[in-house]
């Protein structure tokens, strides 16, 4: 009985464990894609030089 509960309880613990690290790199993988996100989206928010889209060239 004592060998079915310790073994119960390390396969509790190593599962947990487990999950441990599942939602550690679920959470890496997150902050990595935001990161990259970021970094796209950076170019795509940056202020227009004085003069840069006030005028329409109807003849482009």
């Amino acid at each position: 009985m004592d060998t079915d509960l310790a073994s119960s309880l390390m396969a509790a613990r190593s599962a947990q464990t487990h999950q441990s690290v599942q939602i550690a790199i679920v959470k890496k993988q997150h902050d990595m894609q935001t990161q990259l996100l970021d970094m796209l989206l950076q170019p795509a928010q940056a202020v227009l030089p004085p003069g840069q889209g006030t005028q329409i060239d109807k003849s482009a």
